[in-house]
């Protein structure tokens, strides 16, 4: 039986994970919570009015940032307070309030140095719009025995974290996923629908702990299995609840 290892929510683009017990998926929306802000690094050209999917290259991300895995950030959804914490120091980010994000801005330009490459701007994606790096991408799904595969034939390590997913799946056959576009999944009191692969970039060469970039992810899913596939994106067909253990099945 195949069910959810565990839950994770992104509240901004790029910046650090946070594991949930359990969540409630809109009919037609995104994972709660997830990719609701991002870090433009020099103007994006995002218009919140006419939201379009924005390369992510436009972004401070871990494939262009490593040391962005180093910053700890945790979002207070009752009162929409940011969290921050770089270089030890750590302070509060109301995120409605433009002096508080103003203050953000600065001390991530300082901490990154020569990589902010432009005016650094925390920006909201708003209700009809997330920073996801693909415009199918609504729920990110990362099957934990492909993960396995992949390590056992590198022989290296790998901390599903680097893959930045928001459900983890235990008990799927290694790369199952990658044949589930169109395909019903049943999770909990949802059902999904399988939208596309998630093909990796260089954010998975990097270690989520130290913000090094230390392994050649990609180039080992390519030279391995000829694809730079891990993960599977999908749209929420009917909402509701889902927890850490529900089962995970193709609805009868």
């Amino acid at each position: 039986m195949s069910s959810v290892a565990a839950l994770y929510r992104h509240p901004v683009k790029g910046f650090t994970p946070e594991p949930l017990t359990e969540a409630v998926l809109p009919t037609g929306g995104w994972f709660p919570g997830d990719r609701m802000w991002a870090v433009e690094n020099g103007p994006s050209g995002y218009d919140p009015s006419a939201p379009e999917q924005i390369p992510k290259q436009r972004f401070t991300v871990l494939m262009r940032q490593a040391i962005l895995a180093r910053v700890r950030t945790r979002w207070d959804e009752a009162a929409n307070v940011l969290t921050a914490g770089i270089d030890g120091e750590h302070f509060s980010v109301r995120l409605d309030d433009p002096d508080d994000r103003a203050v953000f801005e600065a001390r991530l330009t300082a901490f990154l140095g020569e990589e902010a490459q432009g005016p650094l701007k925390l920006i909201a994606a708003g209700p009809d719009h997330r920073f996801m790096d693909s415009s199918r991408g609504r729920v990110s799904i990362l099957n934990l025995n492909s993960v396995r595969d992949l390590e056992r034939r590198w022989g290296q390590t790998l901390d599903p974290l680097r893959f930045r997913a928001n459900v983890w799946v235990e008990g799927w056959s290694p790369w199952v996923e990658n044949n589930r576009v169109g395909e019903a999944i049943k999770i909990g009191e949802t059902t999904l629908r399988g939208a596309k692969p998630i093909v990796r970039c260089a954010a998975t060469e990097v270690d989520p702990e130290t913000g090094e970039r230390d392994l050649a992810v990609v180039r080992a899913l390519f030279e391995t299995y000829g694809h730079m596939l891990c993960g599977l994106y999908v749209s929420i067909e009917e909402g509701g609840r889902i927890a850490v253990g529900d089962p995970v099945a193709r609805p009868a």
